[in-house]
């Protein structure tokens, strides 16, 4: 397989699983979330500021879309799953793993989700957030696994047993 490509909510570890998977079998790892900040020199809650969440959902777009790797993980920020022309990218060059959690979880790791650049509505909680986006990752999603009582040595090993025994990294 060329590529693995994490989605899920913020705070759901799709950097830091990403970086361990990668290393784990010699990919490189891209966060695109960094990718956004360097193209736009400017943190991304500042890009939301300046330009709202459509501005912003555009910007996310074409940055993902425009992704050119080959044997990398790709963590790409949570809100790139309303990024229809992004999201078919990823499904044309990799497999796409969704890093499902549960609220409770992803809620005591995110103290502020403005101060951490995610895009949410006027009047949205992050309850409403996280059922919204949980429909979409399981719409993109080859794969699910599921963090729900792992610890992040676990969740690596649950998603390195998957890439394994489908034969995503190795020969595919």
């Amino acid at each position: 397989m060329k590529n693995i490509i994490f989605i899920g909510m913020p705070a759901s570890g799709k950097s830091t699983v990403g970086v361990v998977v990668a290393k784990r079998l010699g990919y490189d790892f891209i966060d695109t979330d960094l990718l956004i900040q360097k193209q736009e020199k400017r943190l991304l809650k500042e890009i939301i500021a300046d330009v709202g969440n459509d501005g912003f959902l555009a910007i996310e777009n074409r940055v993902n879309r425009e992704v050119k790797a080959e044997r990398a993980v790709i963590a790409p920020g949570g809100s790139v799953v309303y990024c229809r022309e992004a999201m078919e990218h990823f499904k044309e060059i990799g497999k796409i793993v969704y890093l499902k959690v549960p609220f409770e979880t992803i809620e005591g790791r995110i103290s502020s989700a403005k101060s951490r650049g995610v895009v949410l509505k006027e009047g949205q909680t992050l309850r409403d957030l996280y059922e919204e986006r949980t429909n979409l990752c399981e719409k993109y999603a080859d794969y699910v696994v599921s963090e729900e009582g792992l610890s992040l040595e676990k969740t690596i090993d649950q998603v390195l047993t998957l890439l394994q025994s489908r034969i995503l990294c190795y020969n595919g």
